[in-house]
Parts: C-alpha cells; sequence; structure tokens
C-alpha cells in the first residue's frame, strides 16, 4: 500500500474508532468504564482530524463516510456473546495493530517535521490506549472462560467421535446413535464438572497446606523459614546470591513471603464445576442434533453432524486465539476443525472395525 491509500486506510479506522467508542460510551453503564471510553473517542476524533489535514495538505480527496451502522451493530452483539473481558480483548489487539502501523509510517513515509511531532503523540496515545485496556480488563469478572471453552470443546470432540464410531455400528438407526451419545455427553459433562471441582479445591488445599506450614515455621524458627524460602527460589531459577538478597529483604515480612511461594487462587470451584459441566452439555449438542432430526439414515446424519461440529469448533478456535491475544486465528482453527474431525475419522474406522468382527448390524 502506497503511503496516500495507508494515509486514508488511518483516516478511516481513526473515524470508525471514534464513532465506536462514542457507541460504547453511551451504552456502557460503569461510570469509570464510560468515561474512558469517552475520553478514547476524543482522541480518536484528534486523530481523525489530523490524518484529514494530513490529506487536505497534499490535494487528496477526503472518503466520503460510509454509515456504520452495521459494524456497530456487530459489535453490539459480540460484546453480548463473548462478553466483556474477550471483547476488550478484541480492541486491545486492534489498538497493537494501530500501533504497530502508526510507528512503520512514522519511520518510512515523507513528514514534515510538524508531522512527525503530532504522529508520535499520536504513537504515545495508542500505547496509552493499550494500558488502558489491559487495566479495564484485569477489572472485569469473567474468570471462568478457560473452563467454558474447555468444556464445550471436550463435549464436541468426544461425542462427536462416539457417534461417528457408532454410525459405522448403526447405519440405520440414528435415534440409538443420538441416544447413546446423549447419554455418554451427560456422563461426560458430570465427570468434567466433577474434575474441575477436584482440580480448583485441591490447588486451593495445596497453597493453605503451604501457607500453614511456612507460618508455623516462622514461629518455631524464622532462619529454618527463611532457608525453606531460598530454595523454593533456587528451585524456580532464580541465582542463589539474588535469592538471598531478596531473603534479607523480606526477612521480616512473613505474607510476602508466603505469597510468593503461592499462587493466590481467585476460581471459585463451584461456579468452575458449573462452567465447565454446562459448556461440555452446549458442546455435545452440535454432534448430537442431528441424529433426532434426520431418522432414517445415520450416514446422513452424520454429515450434518460433521458440518455443525466443524462451526462450532471453528467459533472456540477463534475465542481461544482472541482470548491468548498472540495465536493466529486461521491457524487455531485449522487446528480445532483438524483434530476434532481427525478423531471422527479415526472413531468411524474404529466403529467399522468392530462391526466387522463382531458381525453387528442395525
Amino acid at each position: 500500500m502506497n503511503p496516500i491509500d495507508q494515509a486514508i486506510s488511518f483516516y478511516k479506522e481513526e473515524v470508525e474508532a471514534a464513532d465506536l467508542y462514542t457507541y460504547l460510551a453511551k451504552v456502557e453503564k460503569n461510570p469509570q468504564t464510560k468515561s474512558n471510553f469517552e475520553a478514547l473517542a476524543k482522541l480518536e476524533k484528534a486523530h481523525a482530524k489530523f490524518w484529514h489535514q494530513f490529506l487536505k495538505d497534499r490535494n487528496i480527496e477526503i472518503p466520503k463516510e460510509k454509515s456504520r451502522k452495521l459494524r456497530l451493530f456487530t459489535y453490539k452483539i459480540l460484546r453480548t456473546l463473548l462478553g466483556s473481558k474477550l471483547f476488550v480483548t478484541i480492541l486491545e489487539m486492534n489498538e497493537t495493530t494501530s500501533t504497530e502501523s502508526y510507528y512503520r509510517y512514522f519511520n518510512e513515509a515523507s513528514l514534515t517535521e510538524e508531522e512527525k511531532l503530532i504522529l508520535s503523540k499520536i504513537i504515545e496515545d495508542e500505547l496509552e490506549h493499550e494500558k488502558m485496556f489491559s487495566r479495564q480488563k484485569d477489572k472485569f469478572s469473567i474468570e471462568n472462560i478457560r473452563d467454558f471453552i474447555l468444556g464445550m470443546n471436550d463435549g464436541l470432540v468426544e461425542i462427536l467421535g462416539t457417534v461417528t464410531g457408532l454410525s459405522a455400528v448403526y447405519p440405520k438407526s440414528p435415534i440409538t446413535v443420538g441416544t447413546a451419545g446423549l447419554v455418554v455427553g451427560v456422563a461426560g459433562a458430570l465427570s468434567m464438572a466433577i474434575g474441575a471441582y477436584t482440580s480448583v479445591r485441591s490447588q486451593r488445599q495445596v497453597n493453605e497446606g503451604i501457607k500453614k506450614k511456612m507460618e508455623l515455621l516462622f514461629r518455631v524458627s524464622k532462619d529454618r523459614a527463611k532457608e525453606e524460602f531460598l530454595n523454593k527460589l533456587s528451585e524456580s531459577g532464580i541465582p542463589e546470591d539474588i535469592g538471598r538478597e531478596i531473603v534479607n529483604k523480606l526477612s521480616d515480612n512473613e505474607d510476602a513471603m508466603t505469597n510468593l511461594l503461592t499462587e493466590e487462587i481467585s476460581e471459585n470451584e463451584i461456579k468452575s464445576a458449573l462452567y465447565t459441566g454446562i459448556a461440555y452439555l452446549v458442546g455435545l449438542v452440535f454432534p448430537v442434533l442431528p441424529y433426532f432430526i434426520i431418522t432414517s439414515s445415520s450416514l446422513v446424519a452424520l454429515a450434518f453432524s460433521v458440518i455443525f461440529a466443524a462451526i462450532a469448533l471453528s467459533i472456540v478456535g477463534i475465542i481461544v486465539s482472541v482470548a491468548s491475544e498472540s495465536l493466529s486465528i486461521k491457524g487455531k482453527v485449522l487446528e480445532m476443525v483438524a483434530t476434532g474431525l481427525g478423531a471422527a475419522v479415526l472413531s468411524y474406522l474404529f466403529g467399522t472395525l468392530v462391526q466387522k468382527v463382531f458381525g453387528i448390524s442395525a
């Protein structure tokens, strides 16, 4: 893209961003977040004004503004579906991309000294945007996105594999396949929920045990407690001389030492279990549903089951990619779909083998 076309693109992006933040400020109920969005809208309008003047000074026709109602509506739906935490992550990723593009333009394009000064200030603003989103993201209360994603993914892949294998065994009985998949799915959901509950609770109990041990050591022998702390620092890869310096500076701060030795568990085990179990049930719906709709052939139902599962796996892949802030969306989606459908293919082959070996027909 040549410098002029890129400047036009920057102008459009800033205008769209200003509209987005203005809209978000209107619908936001939290006063602090509302104020942040209003401040961002004001900044983005100033940035758009710079690019407008930049293009005007070079006698470039300013693009006519198009209606952005559909885009704003899409963002509204995204925020509702993904929740505030993931939505803010998307905005943060956009700001990171803008910052990198502006920095390249600052170094490569032909700019006046005044334009360089203003653009450097714009880059500073964009970096501040990233910080604001990072702070805002940390405040949101959605702590079980990971549980939901993992639970839904497991439900999709495991039950798709189940119904695929059973379709080879019972090609003419979709209801049998669907019912079996549903029974296996409910049992799997209960198992996953119990596993999530046990995992979070066990980690909390381990941390409580470490804290009690450190408290006891401090009461009995402060020197022994400091030695224990030094050993933990060494195990984590911190050089001994630096570790001893840390221990000496924290020698009288029992709470600080204990907190550094334990990982704070903010998750609620009951909530984690519910998210995981419900997500598993949501995941099983996609591969199982066609077997209750198409009652003539399990293989026909299987085709729709694979399509539904692929769509659902793609959605999960997008969410995982966005949540990670670093993974390629395309790569993650391909990985999720390939592994899920690969498991289905292997299950079908195994089901066919079982049918041949045991002579099952239905």
